[in-house]
């Protein structure tokens, strides 16, 4: 074991050298000059989201302007995409940014993790085995997307565009004239042709310092695909065959030395660098349409993390004395509903988590407004006599639940009872970035906790007991109100306040202990609907200062600055910031812990994400899990959102509890990022602060910088855990190792703690020794058990917590792994073209006059999981399907279109219940008649316009028009116009 592990960190540091990754480089250009596997995946995701769109608005009848091309980007797409009330609606394009940098982080994951994997990268004409990871994972995709996993499913697609990407880079697809993807390597059941035999010479030793025309001549005449060979530790590869190249790969130094790849412009076949770029583009653009087809537009959309709004997440104790708790949501959520369905206001989806005791969940995860008011209403206060209750594992299953950065709110009026896992629960809330609010209604009334059976003893929570609440909620962002149960309807319009659209946070702080403090903030020109939101005890009290002056105290409840109510411990004071930009003040004045959160609407903001930067010429940066090092570098990759043209001026880390402020030094990488570097950070609990400059909104009357803050707090630890897994999917039914190493400078016993939020089982050692002749490490290792019964699509989280002897300093782990069955049915279902009737007239002015009919039998064989859904991709005519029984016994889905020959194109796309695609195109039968001179112009968009799923079985009718003229008829009639034309 020790020697497996020694090679294991001796192959991380070897790939740890500038210069090693082997593929298109994974994130950023240090030139500039060559494309990134980020750069691929994005202009991919960039531009089938503007398709979707543009065919959803098409569908709709509305117009859609936006111009498809390279040069998309996050936010125009948003902008484009998203139907506003008006053109200065605020839009956040967090979420989207927030998806895609979790498919990035996948992305790069492969060449970080899987270096050496050929199959992973279509080195070593491995091209079976990475065609099977892709398909593979393209079925896991599907299913994460049917089971509302959508996390696990960015994950599952990150992975696969990068071997997929790959393709184009390492093999010589581009060097045999390809122009278009190789669509074999996204389908199981197309042959994969040509290739180049095991003993078959492919290439010939570099001439000099160009390695253009290494590539056999007959090679490229026979049409032979291959792919350059790649090792770091032996010079051994079959004879006669290509190279990957490059300093550390030791098989370009064996005859025939060179190599292939096209990763980079310096590569040694860099010539054709943008070439496979082009093509990758492309292929991922062809993987996405084909989840597109099989998932449907809605579920495409929320894959991508394309939304207006955010998530409505509820989390609440059901026990017997939350009755006026659950009254209050039950009003709310009816209140939301009612007052946002059908806009863009209305929650991208609905999640709702229960829990008692010993009881919690299940998790209600729903886009249906209806469905959910019906969960919500249906919440029946019930048992609770031993008071505390299962609220961590309640919040748990809501935070591995609910998009990334969503907001959630947990009800409950007692102590949690599973305290053991805080450090489970704080690790999913840094990695989820998520924001908690807790709402404790037992805190100011002795009201006793009522049971279905029995009355409990008088019972209320004690401060002690509400600290575990306040710690999340400060870790996270998030506030612990305090109200009684007659006040909670009233302060609940807080939960309307974060749940609107674009909601920003400007500033944030805790104090503990409390003292009094000012306090300074920016109000920008972006910023609209502001407030402010103060938890404390009733002697805090506070003084408010306008950027021209002016001030207001805490006893005016409506003064020339803001109005103020409080419910409990909160203060919500609505601000009037017209025409009042620039640096405000708000004076607190409290001896006892409070905080101060600073809101607003906006389009203007920032993500980030913690990050291991490598330098040189393939430098790039990598996902980090886990908290940093004390006393070592941190590195954020921040993007700023909502401008094309906002920069960053300052970015720190701030740690309230002591004061203490880290300033970092910032590099521009291009489009809105930004890598952010914080030398020799000291012990802390921090919280990133960043202020920029946005050009775009300059005037004369309006300052243009902007300050904004993320919620959920870096925690440094003096503890490092990386953990290891063979594959980020899971069978039902198995066993799966997964290895993990604890790091520290400090030699002791350090307890280990796993946990998984599907309580699949699990063995792991609970604690791990580190000796003075360790070198500092100890590794151990967790089996994972997938029960037998577990359904295809399900996802679950792992979460390894490390504490040193004493607790007081924590490190953790969280991997996501996604359960797919080994999917027996890899092929599509397959169409026969029974009939093309009808011949339409060359002139178009004739055409909405003549109709024309095509039928098709799809089937997905004897064998199949059959069709599951038709989908008219492209056409304006009339659908019918029916199904029959074939003669094999199959079940056979005649589809029957008819169109005008205005509309001389059809597509239909049949998906299997395990979301294989298969496509039927067929175009009208047209008279060659001489077209007029001069010219027509084609009606109609050029691109498929998707119309809403049929389901088998079923009957769909899109418009048609124009009366049906026999053939005769229509040849006569052609006849004459033509001569009367000529």
């Amino acid at each position: 074991m020790a020697v497996k592990h020694s090679l294991i960190l001796l192959t991380v540091l070897v790939l740890a050298l500038p210069g090693l990754i082997h593929s298109f480089q994974p994130t950023f250009s240090v030139d500039g000059t060559s494309i990134t596997h980020r750069d691929i995946t994005q202009r991919a995701v960039l531009r089938k989201t503007a398709e979707v769109c543009r065919d959803i608005a098409a569908a709709e009848g509305r117009d859609f302007s936006l111009n498809i091309n390279a040069r998309l980007s996050v936010n125009t797409v948003q902008r484009a995409c998203s139907v506003t009330p008006t053109s200065n609606s605020p839009l956040s394009s967090d979420m989207f940014q927030n998806a895609m940098n979790r498919m990035f982080d996948s992305n790069a994951k492969v060449d970080f993790s899987l270096p050496l994997a050929g199959e992973y990268h279509f080195d070593n004409e491995a091209f079976q085995a990475g065609r099977e990871i892709i398909t593979r994972g393209m079925s896991a995709v599907k299913a994460n997307v049917k089971a509302g996993s959508f996390i696990a499913a960015r994950e599952s697609l990150g992975q696969i565009s990068h071997i997929l990407q790959d393709f184009y880079s390492h093999s010589n697809w581009v060097e045999l004239g390809k122009s278009i993807p190789y669509s074999a390597l996204i389908r199981a059941d197309q042959p994969l042709e040509n290739l180049a035999g095991p003993d078959t010479p492919t290439c010939k030793s570099c001439a000099g310092q160009t390695c253009s025309d290494n590539i056999l001549p007959e090679v490229l005449q026979k049409g032979l695909l291959t792919s350059g060979y790649f090792d770091i530790f032996s010079s051994d590869k079959p004879a006669g065959k290509c190279s990957h190249g490059g300093l550390f790969d030791l098989t370009s130094k064996t005859n025939p030395v060179g190599g292939i790849n096209k990763d980079a412009v310096e590569s040694g076949h860099g010539s054709y660098h943008q070439a496979a770029v082009d093509l990758a583009v492309d292929a991922t653009s062809e993987l996405l349409e084909d989840i597109r087809v099989a998932v449907g537009d809605k579920n495409f959309l929320r894959l991508l993390g394309f939304t207006q709004s955010s998530a409505l997440c509820f989390v609440i104790d059901t026990t017997g004395s939350m009755g006026d708790d659950i009254e209050s949501v039950k009003s709310l959520t009816a209140k939301i509903i009612d007052e946002r369905r059908g806009t863009p206001l209305e929650p991208s989806e609905y999640i709702l988590v229960p829990f008692n005791d010993p009881d919690f969940g299940p998790v209600t995860k729903t886009t249906d407004a209806d469905l959910f008011k019906n969960m919500i209403n249906s919440l029946i206060p019930h048992g609770g006599g031993d008071i505390p209750e299962m609220s961590m594992s309640g919040l748990q299953l809501a935070l591995t639940s609910a998009p990334a950065s969503s907001d959630i709110h947990l009800f409950t009026d007692a102590p949690a009872k599973d305290s053991e896992l805080k450090s489970a629960v704080t690790a999913l809330i840094e990695t989820t970035k998520s924001t908690v609010t807790f709402w404790i209604t037992n805190v100011f009334s002795s009201r006793r906790r009522r049971s279905s059976d029995s009355q409990a003893s008088v019972s209320r929570i004690s401060l002690s007991d509400t600290q575990l609440y306040r710690d999340l909620a400060q870790a996270s962002g998030g506030q612990a109100i305090e109200v009684s149960k007659l006040e909670i309807s009233s302060a609940t319009i807080f939960i309307e306040d974060s749940s609107a659209r674009a909601v920003v946070t400007v500033f944030q702080v805790a104090m503990n202990p409390g003292k009094p403090e000012n306090f300074h903030f920016v109000v920008d020109a972006s910023l609209s609907n502001m407030f402010i939101y103060i938890t404390g005890d009733s002697s805090l009290t506070f003084n408010l200062t306008s950027s021209t002056g002016v001030s207001q105290i805490s006893s005016e409840s409506s003064g020339p600055l803001a109005s103020a109510t409080r419910v409990g411990n909160l203060w919500r004071i609505s601000l009037n910031t017209e025409n009042q930009t620039g640096s405000w003040k708000i004076s607190v004045n409290a001896n006892t812990p409070y905080t101060v959160k600073i809101t607003g609407q906006s389009s203007v903001n920032f993500v980030y994400n913690l990050v291991d930067s490598e330098e040189g010429a393939h430098g790039g940066v990598s996902p980090k899990n886990g908290r940093p090092i004390t006393d070592g570098n941190v590195t954020l990759l921040v993007t700023v959102t909502g401008s094309d043209t906002g920069t960053v001026t300052e970015v720190t880390l701030f740690d309230s509890s002591v004061p203490t402020e880290v300033n970092g030094t910032i590099q521009s990488l291009g489009n809105g990022n930004f890598l952010v570097r914080f030398n020799k950070v000291p012990g802390g609990s921090y919280v990133v602060r960043l202020r920029g400059e946005d050009p775009s909104s300059l005037s004369r009357s309006t300052p243009t910088s902007f300050q904004r803050q993320a919620s959920t707090q870096i925690k440094t630890s003096r503890l490092s855990v990386s953990a290891r897994s063979a594959s980020i999917r899971l069978e039902p039914g198995s066993e799966n190792s997964i290895s993990f190493t604890v790091s520290s400078e400090v030699p002791g016993t350090f307890s280990v703690q796993t946990n998984n939020d599907r309580s699949f089982p699990s063995m792991s050692p609970s604690s791990l020794s580190i000796a003075a002749g360790d070198g500092g490490q100890a590794n151990g290792t967790i089996i994972l058990t997938v029960p037998a019964g577990t359904a295809s699509g399900t996802d679950v989280s792992l979460t390894i917590d490390v504490k040193n002897a004493d607790g007081t300093d924590i490190n953790y782990a969280v991997l996501r792994f996604s359960v797919a069955a080994k999917e027996t049915d890899l092929s599509a279902p397959v169409c026969q073209v029974v009939n093309v009737s009808g011949i339409c007239p060359a002139l178009t002015l004739l055409c909405a006059s003549v109709q024309w009919e095509f039928i098709a039998n799809f089937t997905d064989g004897i064998n199949g999981t059959g069709i599951a859904t038709i989908t008219l991709r492209q056409g304006n005519g009339t659908l019918n399907t029916s199904t029959v029984v074939g003669e094999g016994g199959e079940n056979v889905t005649v589809i029957t279109y008819s169109s005008s020959c205005c509309s001389q194109t059809v597509q239909v796309a049949a998906v299997d219940r395990v979301g294989n695609v298969g496509m039927c195109t067929e175009q009208a039968r047209a008279l060659t008649t001489p077209a007029p001179t001069t010219p027509v112009t084609s009606p109609g968009p050029t691109t498929p316009v998707t119309t809403p799923n049929v389901t088998t079985g079923g009957n769909n009718t899109t418009s048609t028009g124009g009366h049906r003229l026999s053939t005769s008829q229509f040849l006569w009639l052609t006849a004459v116009i033509y001569l009367l034309w000529k």
